[in-house]
């Protein structure tokens, strides 16, 4: 921003400065939200494949669900990996039961834990899309308010001075529209963000919901 828009809003009022305020805010957040996402799908990319071609090649369950223990850093993985550990243990464990949950196949019992794991996996790869889509869809409203409101008290400011001409109506208008590029500025990158990551999440979801598929065709038959 230039000199006279800052002295522009240190004359505003506490709404024009509230908005300010609001839009930093907002900024702040959607790019901490952007670079830790960015990260956390980068290694998950990379980590996610790699472990479960891992998983595969172990020649016992236990080797199996340790390896990807070891190479699964974002955690994506180790969910489904202890289901099918956790199932397998709690069926060769059990005699009689008397719960509902307990006295099903394990193909049932492997099928509710793979849809709990899945979901646990699905709510870190979807982190943070709702706090960028909000940005991405509030923030240029929240420019055109303060732009509105900016146009509202300059006017106000210049009606009780006497004669207007344009020169003098321009200048506080031009900063006022500062806001709407403002906001404009703040929603593109989020908008685009929440695109980006959204096709990386469901790419790896896609990978996951495979993966836990070959896992209930592998492991779900019941324990004799």
């Amino acid at each position: 921003m230039s000199a006279a828009t800052w002295q522009w809003l240190a004359q505003g009022d506490s709404v024009t400065r509230s908005t300010a305020a609001v839009m930093l805010l907002m900024s702040v957040l959607s790019w901490i939200v952007i670079l830790y996402k960015l990260w956390f799908m980068a290694r998950a990319r990379r980590s996610v494949p790699r472990a479960m071609d891992a998983f595969w090649q172990m020649p016992d369950l236990p080797q199996a669900r340790a390896r990807v223990q070891a190479l699964d850093t974002q955690g994506l993985v180790r969910p489904l990996a202890d289901a099918v550990a956790d199932t397998t243990a709690q069926v060769r464990g059990t005699a009689q039961t008397g719960s509902l949950g307990l006295s099903a196949g394990q193909g049932q019992r492997l099928m509710r834990q793979l849809r709990a794991a899945l979901g646990a996996s699905a709510r870190q790869l979807q982190w943070g899309q709702t706090l960028l889509a909000t940005i991405g869809t509030t923030a240029p409203f929240v420019g055109l308010l303060g732009t509105v409101w900016g146009i509202h008290h300059a006017l106000g400011t210049l009606a009780g001075s006497g004669q207007v001409d344009i020169a003098q109506l321009a200048g506080p208008v031009g900063e006022a529209l500062v806001m709407t590029a403002a906001g404009l500025a703040v929603a593109l990158p989020a908008v685009l963000a929440y695109n980006l990551l959204g096709r990386a999440a469901s790419t790896l979801e896609a990978l996951l919901e495979g993966f836990a598929h070959d896992l209930q065709e592998q492991f779900g038959q019941n324990a004799h």
